[in-house]
């Protein structure tokens, strides 16, 4: 018996709840497309510097962006670690960067107090984005335990669709996709632009593992405590388990499941 057909154990009869292809009401779900002409702009940029900064350090691009990037610029954090903050303080003007963290409501303890130091070490402001509906009310309209039973309905909702809102003021968004493990492709470039016009910036696209950890030291940088308690990669409490020595670092995330990427970058 799946979990979709295990109603009794969800608390109810499905034809009580949504369907969770339908959004919740009430807010975008889509961010609203840059002018012609700002994406022209973006697309300039890329196309004049990408090659130029792929051999470039990760605090060279970062004074890169600071430099030729116009308009307001989000830091996206995950709170598994803090480099990219490390890498946009004093560098980025608090006045046009914001450090951004998706509270999904189904966060780790952890990676809330990570949050939290954030927040007391960094100058930048930190925006907390939180998705439409709690997750009483999520249950209540979708039914209980959406992440076990459509954890990409449940992705959509809780990250996709709150990074999509919190974009729109934005002009460029950073990033920590590597190229290391699974969750990108090997030719994810250090520029590009997204479907909506916007520039994203990946500094440290081809840092490995070794890397973060040796900048992570050499800053005394605050880390997320389940990095050293066999969670290599953390997403929510709910679907992330510890992984084993040895085994793919990402496949704690969503386990049993044959799913890999909550949609953030595809």
């Amino acid at each position: 018996m799946s979990l979709v057909d295990a109603t009794g154990l969800l608390g109810g009869n499905s034809d009580d709840f949504r369907d969770p292809a339908e959004s919740p009401q009430g807010a975008p779900t889509k961010t609203t497309p840059l002018s012609d002409e700002e994406r022209a702009a973006n697309e300039q940029l890329v196309a004049e510097w990408n090659d130029k900064l792929e051999g470039a350090s990760a605090e060279e691009i970062m004074d890169w962006v600071a430099e030729h990037v116009p308009g307001k610029i989000a830091v996206t954090m995950s709170m598994q670690d803090t480099v990219l903050a490390e890498l946009a303080e004093g560098r980025l003007a608090d006045d046009r960067a914001e450090l951004v963290f998706l509270d999904t409501g189904y966060h780790f303890a952890e990676t809330l107090e990570t949050r939290d130091k954030v927040q007391q070490r960094y100058n930048l402001p930190l925006e907390n984005i939180t998705p439409v509906l709690s997750r009483e009310e999520q249950d209540k309209t979708y039914g209980p335990r959406l992440y076990a039973r459509d954890n990409t309905a449940c992705c959509r909702m809780r990250k996709v669709e709150p990074l999509a809102r919190m974009l729109n003021p934005f002009n460029a968004w950073i990033t920590g996709v590597r190229r290391a493990g699974n969750a990108v492709p090997a030719n994810t470039p250090v520029l590009d632009v997204d479907r909506t016009g916007r520039l994203k910036i990946n500094p440290i696209v081809a840092w490995s593992d070794e890397d973060v950890e040796a900048y992570i030291a050499d800053h005394d940088l605050i880390i997320n405590p389940l990095t050293k308690q066999g969670y290599p990669s953390i997403g929510c409490e709910t679907c992330t388990l510890p992984v084993a020595e040895g085994q793919d670092p990402r496949s704690g995330r969503w386990a049993g499941s044959n799913k890999t990427e909550c949609g953030l970058h595809t």
